[in-house]
């Protein structure tokens, strides 16, 4: 959001975001309480201190951490060892911090999306991963401490939710007015990798930003090779001897491993020594080359990547065919001399879907359209813990207050921010309002892959227009039972996923209609088999949340030929807030056997002032 976005400052100050994760580095900058008021008086939380961390402020006003399998762990206490806690929390309510950088890479202001809001860190994550117990633990003090939303930068393979901690937290939360906001998962580009499914929970892809990082390399014979990577080393020579893995062997030949690719063990230290090295394929030899005192690497990308990782040593990975100029360079020239230059920052055209970003369809609810938004996740500059080096390596010395990640745990935040954003105009709206006033207003992704809303969802957020959205899908509580019930989940599963004493029998509910039984804010069938025509019906309500009376809202359906969407009724008329109106979609078409495996369509109902938007998406899962 901008700077100058419009903002309700008495409200967001008692907005309590909570984040779940590796624990905070309090004295970061990024969460400096001068001018914050004491702390807001719904807050029932705890601030527990311990190793390496001596208290919270009235920034982050709670810091909890969860061990309760007792496993041996390092810094007993809320201390970010790790980075990525401190990262994430900063990047949903960080305050505004001038000339920000990674050592002068990506320099700015750096502000969360809610930079007035306070922070309640509950660490469940260690150096040995996530424990489902600790994620329950934390859900639970979360709920009852007070906070407003919920961010999970946390990830698993899909689970059935009543196996699955962040789905039963987060519906624990959902009962309790709270939006849970979670990572998609860094398993893209691959179909059905998408992570943390459920329809109460509100996932995020990961999508880029206008910013790449783009390092250049410069050889001996006045060559120029672009190159991404994060590289912070400025070169103190002129040029660097050059070599390759080939020429820099081990000659005891006492070795395992692709010598061209820089394996580890195949490389002799006094041929490395002080020089920079090229290396073909991109899997982290500048670990290798620092230890055997290389000056540089340059590696070469088998394919192109959007992702820049920060290197231990000066280093940058270039496309295959600027690889084989430098290859031949090397191998046609007696005294080889190459430089590697720092890091900068350039331009691109954006947003589009990260290529790690999991994608679509899901695994366990085959109708539910996953993930259901996108925000910003590739090259996030954000708070980082001075306990923990820039790229986690202890032999790295650099430490730095600002790091540079990318992942889906940096896109939850943001989505997380956004919604807390929504809240402060709308105290009142549910976690389903506040998820649906995201998704209908979000920006479709105009640079599509061959996955489309498989890896983006409803598209980009916009949270400016999210807050005015005109309608909304809301779901109650009993229209998720309904929901569960038809995926055949009985009272005993549902009663794991409640929790409490009280039994739901699906026998005393209604049973939930259509394809996904579900009011969900988008539309998806999966067909089973190529061979099935397609034949789906969505039954949805609409709710007023428009401040204007008597708003007639017409639908538009944007659609492939080969299907046929039919909308009835194809107008609604709302004449007072909070009104209710239902509507049913009805999809149609042939068989997809001509190798489709995805048809996508949109439907927007508009009354000029405001457009709410649903992807329909068909998705052919044998093919």
């Amino acid at each position: 959001m901008p700077q100058t976005a419009k903002r309700r400052l008495d409200i967001e100050s008692n907005i309590i975001v909570g984040v779940l994760d590796t624990g905070i580095y309090v004295d970061a900058p990024s969460f400096n309480d001068e001018g914050y008021g004491p702390v807001p008086a719904k807050w029932k939380g705890k601030c527990v201190k311990g190793a390496n961390f001596t208290g919270c402020n009235n920034k982050v006003i709670g810091a909890r951490y969860y061990n309760l399998e007792n496993s041996e762990v390092e810094n007993p206490s809320p201390a970010d060892l790790d980075g990525h806690g401190t990262h994430t929390s900063s990047t949903a309510a960080g305050i505004a911090v001038k000339d920000a950088s990674l050592y002068g890479i990506a320099q700015g202001t750096a502000r969360g999306g809610v930079p007035s809001a306070r922070i309640a860190m509950y660490k469940v994550c260690w150096g040995s991963g996530c424990s489902d117990m600790d994620l329950l633990a934390a859900f639970d003090d979360a709920i009852s401490d007070g906070v407003d939303i919920i961010s999970v930068s946390i990830g698993g393979a899909s689970r059935s939710f009543f196996q699955d901690p962040i789905a039963i937290g987060s519906f624990h939360s959902m009962k309790k007015g709270i939006l849970t906001s979670c990572s998609a998962g860094n398993n893209g580009p691959y179909p059905g990798s998408v992570e943390n499914v459920a329809p109460w929970i509100m996932t995020i892809a990961a999508t880029s930003i206008d910013r790449q990082f783009t390092t250049a390399v410069k050889l001996g014979n006045g060559m120029k090779a672009t190159g991404i990577s994060i590289n912070t080393f400025s070169p103190k020579k002129e040029t660097y001897p050059l070599i390759d893995g080939a020429r820099a062997s081990n000659s005891s030949g006492d070795h395992y491993g692709n010598i061209s690719a820089c394996d580890y063990g195949t490389l002799s230290m006094d041929k490395v020594k002080g020089k920079l090295v090229y290396c073909l394929g991109s899997n982290g030899q500048d670990y290798t080359i620092k230890e055997l005192q290389g000056a540089g690497v340059i590696t070469s990308l088998d394919a192109p990547t959007d992702t820049a990782y920060a290197t231990v040593i000066p280093g940058t990975s270039v496309q295959l065919k600027d690889g084989y100029k430098i290859d031949v360079y090397i191998n046609s020239t007696r005294n080889p001399r190459a430089v590697i230059y720092k890091t900068r920052t350039t331009y691109m055209s954006a947003p589009s879907v990260a290529s790690f970003s999991s994608r679509g369809p899901q695994l366990i609810n085959l109708n539910i359209l996953k993930p259901d938004i996108a925000a910003p996740g590739l090259g996030i500059l954000a708070a980082y813990s001075k306990l923990a080096t820039v790229t986690g390596d202890p032999n790295d010395s650099r430490y730095s207050p600002f790091n540079i990640i990318s992942g889906t745990s940096m896109s939850c935040p943001h989505a997380a921010a956004a919604a807390a954003y929504v809240k402060t105009f709308h105290p009142d709206w549910s976690p389903a309002a506040i998820k649906s006033a995201l998704m209908t207003t979000a920006t479709p992704i105009k640079i599509k892959d061959v996955d489309a809303e498989l890896g983006s969802g409803s598209g980009q957020i916009n949270p400016l227009k999210a807050v005015h959205p005109g309608l909304v899908y809301d779901i109650p509580m009993s229209s998720y039972i309904r929901f569960l019930c038809k995926e055949g989940y009985n009272s005993t599963t549902i009663s794991l996923l409640l929790g409490g004493k009280k039994k739901y029998r699906c026998s005393n509910f209604q049973p939930a209609q259509g394809t996904d039984g579900l009011n969900y804010p988008s539309m998806h069938a999966q067909l089973k088999s190529a061979e099935s025509n397609i034949s789906a019906v969505f039954y949805r309500t609409l709710t007023n949340v428009g401040y204007g009376n008597n708003s007639l809202y017409k639908a538009t359906v944007t659609s492939p030929k080969d299907l046929s969407i039919k909308i009835v009724p194809n107008s609604l008329k709302f004449n007072r807030p909070h009104q209710k109106q239902s509507f049913k979609v009805f999809v149609e078409g042939g068989s997809m056997q001509n190798g489709t495996r995805l048809l996508s369509a949109l439907l927007e109902w508009s009354d000029s002032k405001h457009i709410v938007r649903s992807p329909i998406i068909i998705y052919n899962s044998s093919q």
